[in-house]
């Protein structure tokens, strides 16, 4: 005989045609219900792993990860960098200037963070380089006072290429006229574009002209890193600043956009929670039809009884029957929701294409990134096979407590 015997009548019960096709029906929508949830559980989640990602990419890329910033300004940055390069986690540094001020151009004006860089070793460190619209970051020389405004900042002043915009510095400086605040002429010999706030904010320079406007030539704020690991950067940090003693002190991510990743995390987890409910609702289903097979099947269940068939063999059967249900179920959502997850971004392209619309241009990217991590798919499809399991235990407890005698005396 085939054995297990609570297997085998349970896989037979759940390939019959159950006599009340209502029953069946109610089976076919658990299965299709857990597929479903399971399926769009996987798909927003790559999504939002993508999303992440570009975040990561973009605005990390574009911000600095872990900084060191001298107490009184960095003579030798050279120095500074092949001390702290030295540490292990550090990829790559490269110094900076940072000033605060406004750009004008021909009567617009906007404010602007003013970065002081090195173009080739801020390569190393920032993705800046990869993103130009027009120009080169390598026009930023030394002493032709240059300048490269993100695509945002350049539309509000209407500036491009070969243009001369006017950097002014909220530094005051006294003339026969007055108190004036300080004014500099600048060549606009790139534009950069990563679709992200930086874009209306940043302009770089290069270093040397920007210590040159704070009165301090030869000298930078400190040194910029890049992390092998960015969510090390506050342990690093701290770690750097013991290690370099009271002339430094550090600032890492954390502190300037912390707060838009923790909300992307919490955003993914009530994602998560919101879905699943459409996982639970698929339970339900199998709640029912389970509750519905068993009154159906109360005269076979009273036979396997008086042949000897114990309550705990009774109760497996239809274990078995409405696990595989939802067996069938989660595994049919996870081969399409890997399918989706994997090819919603050539699928968003097909619809901007077919019906000609823009659906991503309010974002920070211009398409639909996805991310499959295989760490969520075995979460989901765990948490779904538990759940579906959970929803067994009822029914199949009730059909345990089934009294042959009584089930038999209509029949």
């Amino acid at each position: 005989m085939f054995r297990p015997l609570s297997f085998y009548v349970g896989l037979r019960y759940t390939g019959a045609r159950a006599r009340n096709s209502f029953i069946s029906v109610i089976t076919l929508i658990s299965a299709l219900g857990l597929m479903l949830g399971v399926a769009v559980l996987i798909t927003v989640l790559s999504v939002m792993n993508g999303f992440d990602r570009e975040l990561q990419t973009r605005i990390l890329g574009m911000v600095t990860h872990l900084s060191v910033h001298g107490r009184e300004p960095v003579q030798d940055w050279h120095a500074l960098a092949k001390r702290v390069e030295g540490h292990d986690g550090v990829l790559a540094a490269a110094p900076f200037v940072q000033m605060e001020g406004m750009l004008s151009y021909r009567g617009n004006v906007a404010g602007t963070m003013v970065n002081g860089i090195d173009p080739q070793a801020e390569r190393k460190v920032s993705i800046v380089g990869d993103f130009m619209e027009a120009g080169e970051l390598s026009s930023l020389k030394s002493g032709d006072f240059n300048v490269v405004l993100g695509y945002g900042l350049a539309r509000k002043l209407g500036a491009r290429l070969g243009d001369k915009v006017t950097l002014v510095l909220p530094e005051a400086t006294i003339s026969p006229a007055g108190v004036m605040p300080r004014f500099k002429r600048f060549t606009v010999t790139g534009i950069f574009r990563v679709r992200a706030e930086v874009d209306s904010l940043y302009a770089y320079m290069n270093v040397e002209d920007a210590a040159r406007l704070q009165h301090q030539p030869g000298t930078v704020e400190g040194v910029r890193l890049k992390l092998r690991d960015l969510f090390s950067a506050p342990a690093l940090g701290w770690s750097l600043q013991q290690e370099l003693g009271p002339e430094y002190y550090t600032s890492d991510w954390t502190r300037s956009q912390g707060s838009l990743f923790q909300a992307i995390k919490m955003e993914k987890t009530m994602m998560t929670l919101l879905l699943s409910f459409i996982v639970a609702v698929a339970a339900f289903n199998i709640i029912s039809s389970q509750m519905m097979l068993v009154t159906e099947k109360r005269g076979n269940i009273a036979v396997l009884r008086t042949l000897g068939a114990s309550p705990g063999m009774i109760m497996r059967i239809f274990m078995v029957q409405g696990s595989l249900i939802g067996l069938a179920g989660t595994l049919l959502g996870t081969v399409i929701g890997v399918l989706l997850a994997t090819n919603v971004s050539d699928v968003a392209a097909w619809v901007e294409r077919t019906f000609n619309a823009h659906l991503f241009d309010a974002y920070f990217v211009n398409y639909l990134p996805s991310q499959l991590e295989w760490s969520d798919v075995l979460t989901i499809v765990g948490i779904s096979l538990l759940i579906s399991f959970s929803a067994t235990l009822y029914p199949s407890w009730r059909a345990s407590r089934v009294q042959p005698a009584e089930a038999l005396r209509y029949e």
